[in-house]
């Protein structure tokens, strides 16, 4: 470890008993605002530097010791990476769960102290931050959270996500697939495990910007009833509707699942929703699907799932960044709720390299649109979905999180499925147009 005087040589020897700690060097240098560094190894020879602007950097981590400090730091600017973030992520995953002992932690807070780091009321936390109040999943609470994510900018979505407009994780044949054809094959997917017939109709929970609805109406000649919290996405999806000429087949509705009346539905879906629901929903979420469908009908569940059995914390930047109120279940309690509510397992299918490809899509995208984006919504909110979006990338490929598409048949009538089970990839699949 090297250590050039100033600022860095004052928390050099924490630095020093953490890389002993680690039996390895940190991940990247740091360079301060006085422009001292600390790093491994010898001086230069660091590929990546993370870069503390200036002391309301140090105060955001000193204030708030966890990932909601530094990721506040980050979304305000006040950290920035010269390096590549894919690389200094994956290198800092050996800081999972390390904490320092309360003596360390007091040496930081003194020595943070002395270089003027600590203010008291400590600095407010960038505007972006989720702002969400009331009952939890309340049909309010849950409203604010959806709109908190989704009715940013419809073309910032489109910057990253491409003319499919999907939001969810693409179904790729091989790694050189474009980001296109993979979401327009999850679309066919889709339609395909549900089984759609002419005539029959479907409910599309959670519809986002339409997609799935104009695909299964346009190829499958089903009817559909699309319902979403944001408003920006039913205003777009309304407007692709519309110019795709599916306005008879196709209704959009700003509605909670939990508001829908009208079924039976022949065919349901929801895809990336039930993350929104929350473990003291699921039960009912699952019911919900079993009372508005079809006796004998067919549902699929697509949603991420986490492979740890400990609870995610309410101070995660996820939650107080990108999706407030969101929580992910283990697959084993999707399942179980879904057979609670009468619900038949027929089809269960993990997806995590497909997300993981994905997502790697999707930050190319807006690392090649970041000006653009940044004028879009700022810098901040670009910052909070690079940083979200790499490290969901490297979580999927770590497998600290999946994704599995449940297809379930519906209870008081014999399913429709076949006995054997058929390959649903097909080639000759027509995209939905985005404007």
């Amino acid at each position: 470890m090297y250590s050039t005087g100033g600022i860095a040589d004052r928390f050099a020897h924490l630095v020093a008993a953490l890389e002993q700690r680690l039996s390895g060097p940190l991940p990247a240098a740091v360079r301060f605002w006085d422009g001292s560094e600390l790093g491994p190894g010898e001086r230069g020879s660091a590929t990546d530097t993370i870069v503390l602007k200036n002391r309301r950097a140090l105060t955001y981590a000193v204030m708030r010791p966890d990932q909601l400090g530094i990721g506040r730091a980050w979304v305000a600017g006040d950290v920035d990476l010269e390096g590549d973030l894919y690389r200094v992520m994956a290198a800092g995953s050996r800081l999972y769960g390390f904490d320092f002992t309360n003596l360390e932690k007091l040496d930081a807070l003194r020595t943070a102290a002395r270089i003027g780091a600590i203010r008291i009321p400590p600095p407010k936390p960038p505007s972006v931050e989720a702002k969400v109040g009331g009952r939890l999943h309340s049909l309010r609470r849950d409203r604010e959270a959806i709109s908190h994510h989704y009715d940013v900018s419809n073309e910032f979505y489109r910057m990253f996500l491409g003319p499919t407009m999907v939001y969810s994780c693409a179904y790729f044949a091989g790694p050189d697939d474009s980001l296109e054809e993979a979401q327009t094959r999850k679309l066919d997917v889709i339609c395909q495990k549900l089984r759609l017939k002419e005539g029959e109709r479907m409910l599309d929970i959670g519809c986002g910007w339409g997609s799935l609805m104009i695909h299964a109406a346009a190829n499958y000649g089903v009817r559909v009833v699309g319902v979403t919290l944001s408003r920006e996405q039913a205003a777009y999806a309304r407007k692709r509707i519309v110019e795709a000429g599916l306005a008879d087949q196709c209704e959009v509705r700003i509605q909670d699942y939990r508001e829908v009346s009208d079924g039976p539905y022949d065919k349901i879906c929801s895809v990336g929703m039930f993350e929104h629901v929350g473990s003291s929903q699921l039960d009912r979420y699952m019911q919900t699907v079993t009372d508005l469908g079809l006796p004998g009908g067919l549902a699929l569940h697509h949603g991420i799932c986490r492979q740890h059995e400990k609870d995610d914390s309410p101070n995660t930047f996820i939650e107080r960044y990108v999706f407030p109120d969101g929580e992910l279940h283990r697959v084993a309690k999707v399942v179980a709720a879904a057979e609670k509510a009468g619900q038949e397992i027929r089809d269960l299918e993990s997806m995590r390299e497909h997300y993981a490809l994905t997502l790697r899509r999707w930050v190319a995208n807006l690392e090649d649109t970041r000006e653009a984006a940044i004028a879009e919504v700022g810098p901040e909110r670009e910052r909070v979905w690079r940083l979200y979006m790499t490290a969901s990338a490297l979580a999927f490929e770590r497998g600290d999180v999946s994704i599995h598409q449940l297809l379930v048949a519906l209870p008081g009538e014999d399913h429709p499925l076949e006995l054997a089970r058929p390959a649903f990839v097909r080639e000759e699949i027509q995209a939905p147009a985005a404007d």
